[in-house]
């Protein structure tokens, strides 16, 4: 089983200073923690895209296309690319391009995304949300599986025969996974696809999620796809220290960030009690030293048999040496023995 690291580039807010924390030096300590995932043999990086104050990436092919520079094996993915608001070709040929930088490390995770920042300032409407993403991903596969490309659609004008390039390794083809928060509708898409796919477990209890994954692997199944090549993704917020008091302190970086995106969806307050019970046994964080936290992702792979887990670990904008500390501890004792499974 694979695992990896996921960021969306959080920027922690300056009481003092009365604003965010600046991006360019964000976005160049990401480029030092990927550098260091490489070295202690982190399989995959997933970053994220956002266009909001609170977050430094709005473009994760520019922050992977710097990684892949001074990494050598990590996989290098978005996590994920909002292809409602993008446009298809486009995002072909940054990742193809990404790819031949990184000599076949690139992957694209697409979704509808949960932010929907993206839309009026690209120029799409909401009340297209659905046709968008159905229609880019179908224009998206094709001009991944084709080099000539005719298609036709409502909300795009058409392509007559016309060239993508530059084309990716692998005879052109990307590894492309369709990430979900849990609607059956989009599992059910990925499936009949014979998509990757990669679920979103932020809250609750993950074994809520076994019925949808389930779900997956039998429409996968039932499309005629070949199980062997089957992969399955758990994304979870994560981070790991052998200190107690960092673990307990992280609190107080994660709640704002959680408030923050929880003030437009209507959430309350997010509680202690909450971090607590979902660093528990039983739910949703990957929060704690390093055997505890291979614990609850070894339980990830029993109860889903998932092939990869990616642990997010910038919520509310750690300090960067304990970033260094989480991911080193994840390389260098949470992987060995996860690899043991």
């Amino acid at each position: 089983m694979e695992l990896g690291i996921g960021m969306f580039g959080d920027l922690a807010f300056d009481q003092v200073a009365g604003k965010y924390r600046d991006a360019g030096v964000k976005i160049r300590e990401i480029l030092e923690q990927v550098k260091s995932m490489d070295e202690v043999g982190i399989d995959v990086f997933a970053m994220g895209e956002h266009h909001r104050p609170d977050y430094a990436v709005s473009s994760p092919e520019i922050v992977l296309a710097a990684a892949a520079s001074i990494t050598k094996n990590i996989k290098l993915a978005s996590g994920v690319t909002v292809l409602s608001s993008s446009e298809p070709v486009k995002v072909y040929e940054d990742f193809a391009t990404l790819d031949l930088i990184s000599n076949g490390r690139a992957e694209i995770f697409v979704g509808r995304g949960s932010f929907i920042e993206s839309f009026p300032l690209y120029g799409y409407s909401l009340d297209d949300y659905e046709e968008l993403f159905e229609e880019k991903l179908g224009l998206l596969l094709k001009i991944n599986s084709e080099e000539n490309v005719t298609w036709s659609g409502r909300l795009r004008s058409p392509m007559n025969n016309q060239t993508v390039y530059p084309r990716a390794k692998n005879d052109g083809k990307l590894s492309i996974w369709r990430a979900v928060g849990g609607t059956p509708q989009s599992v059910l898409s990925a499936a009949r696809l014979g998509m990757p796919l990669v679920v979103a477990i932020i809250g609750g209890m993950p074994v809520q999620f076994k019925s949808l994954i389930e779900f997956y692997k039998q429409e996968y199944k039932n499309a005629g796809h070949d199980v062997t090549k089957m992969q399955i993704a758990v994304h979870s917020h994560a981070f790991v220290s052998n200190d107690t008091k960092v673990i307990d302190g992280y609190f107080t970086s994660y709640k704002p960030q959680m408030d923050r995106i929880g003030s437009s969806r209507g959430w309350a307050p997010y509680t202690k009690m909450q971090y607590e019970s979902g660093r528990g046994k039983d739910g949703a964080l990957f929060i704690g030293n390093p055997s505890e936290v291979a614990d609850k992702i070894a339980s990830m792979k029993d109860l889903f048999g998932i092939t990869r887990f990616i642990g997010h670990m910038d919520v509310g904008d750690p300090a960067h040496d304990i970033m260094m500390e989480s991911i080193r501890l994840f390389g260098e004792e949470v992987r060995p023995v996860i690899q043991s499974l």
